[in-house]
């Protein structure tokens, strides 16, 4: 089944930003997504690194998450700069309230929500997440849906991400966008 986004569609002058907690899929369905839309796709995490110098990690230990967050602020405002194109966020970036006014003006942002379960999983083959560093990852990420849920739900799109192939994620995308 293919989906379009027609050319005129207000959708397609717009950056989509997809939002939602560590381990859901942001980067990968996001790269899937700007090839099927022909689309660029920036990873916000990996430009916070590249104008850094430094890992996502490596950043939080010396500089702390208030800092972490003001770079990437700043990156995700350069990022969206009205030109279409798909963005994955970290999972902390919408819970700033520049960085999410931001977003929810200037760009279609997209929930990518998952299981806690599905999260502990994909999480836990994957270093470098600082909010997880010695932690039990499932109780890390059920603390933070409950902060977070609430404010991801203000993004206009909201997607299950199912332990299915990304394509499947991929596809509810597109067909909530065409809706």
């Amino acid at each position: 089944m293919s989906h379009s986004l027609n050319a005129a569609s207000p959708l397609r002058k717009r950056p989509l930003v997809l939002i939602g907690m560590m381990g859901v899929g942001k980067s990968t369905v996001g790269k899937r997504l700007a090839a099927r839309l022909h689309l660029p796709f920036v990873d916000a995490d990996h430009e916070i690194e590249q104008a850094a110098g430094l890992s996502i990690a490596e950043i939080f230990a010396r500089f702390g998450e208030p800092e972490f967050r003001d770079g990437e602020r700043r990156v995700i405002a350069r990022l969206i700069d009205g030109r279409a194109k798909v963005i994955a966020t970290g999972g902390g970036a919408f819970m700033q309230a520049e960085t999410r006014d931001l977003i929810l003006a200037r760009a279609t942002a997209i929930w990518l929500d998952a299981d806690i379960d599905v999260l502990a999983d994909r999480v836990g083959r994957r270093e470098g997440r600082p909010l997880l560093q010695g932690r039990d990852p499932r109780a890390v990420l059920a603390e933070l849906a409950a902060a977070r849920n609430p404010f991801y739900a203000l993004a206009p799109v909201h997607v299950r991400s199912e332990p299915l192939p990304h394509e499947a994620t991929v596809e509810a995308i597109l067909k909530a966008l065409s809706q």
